[in-house]
């Protein structure tokens, strides 16, 4: 609507006045920790690369956050492409489904809380390789098809809550790094898909392939979630009462 009206360049100067606003709010509010941990030497920080369970955390946010963010990033191109939908309207289908996605996070994480982390993202991980599939069908319907970009999104976004209600119960020394690194796996991952879905159009004309194959990294990730799980809950325990 902002493009529509003032020109895309104006909308990135517009972008500039919540961002100042979160800026000051941020200078006159935030505080450090009175209770610091003491200063490491960088290559400490690095050592947790050298344990499994930082990779396999990457590979699950990779999968979540970064289904979530490549989505995002496509979908404005897909739902114009696919059904001719002028760049306004896209942009309400597009914001929808990542208002869903956004809504859900916080939920995931509550749920993870309750039922565990791991039967969560199970669960997370098998629907979203369902969901994809049938998105790589190209439903002709746009209300079939933004249905099921509305249940991915808020799927993916769901499991991106549970990733970090393990993180710190693995990590618990080292959450700023770990927070870093997992970080890193689901911008990996977002770059990932969407520029599969681009190569996908450009060679076979058609984005499903693009689709299949991310479907395929969540069946990767689900098996990877089964064949952690019993060594995660033998051998580290949850703090404050929290599931596994």
């Amino acid at each position: 609507m902002l493009a529509k009206a003032f020109g895309w360049n104006a909308v990135l100067g517009l972008a500039v006045i919540p961002l100042a606003i979160v800026f000051l709010l941020y200078m006159a509010m935030a505080k450090d920790s009175p209770s610091q941990p003491a200063p490491k030497p960088f290559a400490a920080y690095l050592s947790v690369l050298k344990e499994a369970d930082t990779w396999w955390f990457m590979l699950f946010y990779g999968v979540t956050f970064g289904g979530f963010v490549g989505l995002a990033a496509s979908l404005p191109v897909y739902f114009t492409d696919r059904f001719a939908l002028t760049p306004v309207t896209a942009g309400y289908c597009t914001a929808a489904c990542v208002f869903a996605g956004s809504l859900v996070r916080p939920i995931g994480g509550a749920v993870a809380d309750r039922i565990g982390g791991i039967s969560t993202l199970t669960a997370v991980y098998l629907l979203a390789a369902l969901v994809l599939v049938a998105i790589s069908t190209a439903p002709a319907s746009l209300t079939v098809s933004l249905g099921l970009f509305l249940l991915v999104m808020a799927t993916l976004g769901f499991g991106n809550g549970a990733v970090f209600q393990l993180v710190p119960q693995r990590f618990r020394s080292e959450i700023g790094v770990m927070t870093g690194l997992v970080g890193f796996g689901g911008g990996i991952g977002g770059f990932y898909l969407a520029s599969s879905l681009g190569f996908a159009k450009q060679w076979t004309g058609s984005t499903s392939p693009g689709f299949l194959i991310f479907a395929g990294l969540a069946i990767v990730a689900l098996l990877g979630i089964l064949k952690v799980k019993r060594h995660w809950r033998g051998s580290w325990t949850a703090a404050n009462g929290a599931r596994i």
